[in-house]
């Protein structure tokens, strides 16, 4: 008689759920980035938008009068910066640690996230040294308005990336390169790498956003 073939092991309930589960979550990560990227969209376009706009108008000559004092120039390249080489780092290290190269990753993400605390420490300090009152002139309404918001976007961007560097870090180095022993690890390191892509997108999003700033309120008046 010949030989039965054998069966796949049957697939519990709470397995169907758990597999569910992860691909929800594996989307999330996704569609939570595209989100953010079209939000952020919105709410820097309204700047750009309202530069552009009062530019144009300049009612009164009070876009940029006469003797207005714009903000320092090397703190404007500084900020942006320190942005671009926060995600620059970021980017190319993120392609080691896919590889299964953890400790240049840690060393990478630890320099960027200083990288983009920096930022944030250079832009604060500028917002409370400004050479101008906020309500001025229509460019610094614009500044004054658009520049609280960046930094605040910048530095939950390092609380996201602290978090990652957190979970990295308890995360074995053969796990971003061997099948994990068990299901729920090979999971959640499958989670932990669709939020290390997430946030390079929205990170390099923001450096793009840095550039833009950097060349409206510092090259172009």
């Amino acid at each position: 008689m010949a030989q039965a073939a054998a069966q796949p092991p049957a697939v519990t309930r709470q397995e169907e759920e758990a597999a569910f589960m992860h691909e929800a979550a594996l989307n999330s990560a996704w569609i939570g980035a595209r989100l953010a990227l079209g939000a952020l969209t919105f709410v820097f376009g309204a700047f750009v938008f309202a530069f552009f706009y009062l530019r144009s108008l300049n009612s009164h000559g009070m876009w940029y009068p006469a003797g207005f004092h714009p903000p320092q120039q090397w703190s404007g390249a500084m900020i942006m910066a320190l942005v671009v080489a926060s995600a620059l780092i970021q980017w190319v290290a993120l392609q080691g640690l896919k590889a299964g190269h953890k400790a240049p990753w840690m060393a990478a993400a630890s320099l960027a996230l200083a990288l983009g605390l920096a930022a944030v420490g250079v832009q604060i300090w500028q917002l409370m040294n400004e050479p101008f009152f906020p309500a001025s002139s229509g460019f610094a309404s614009v500044f004054t308005g658009g520049t609280p918001v960046l930094v605040a976007i910048l530095f939950g961007a390092m609380v996201w990336l602290e978090t990652l560097i957190v979970s990295v870090r308890k995360t074995r180095e053969t796990s971003f390169i061997e099948q994990p022993p068990t299901y729920a690890e090979a999971f959640a390191v499958q989670r932990l790498q669709a939020r290390l892509s997430a946030f390079t997108v929205v990170w390099n999003y923001l450096a793009i956003v840095a550039i833009i700033f950097w060349i409206l309120f510092y090259l172009v008046h």
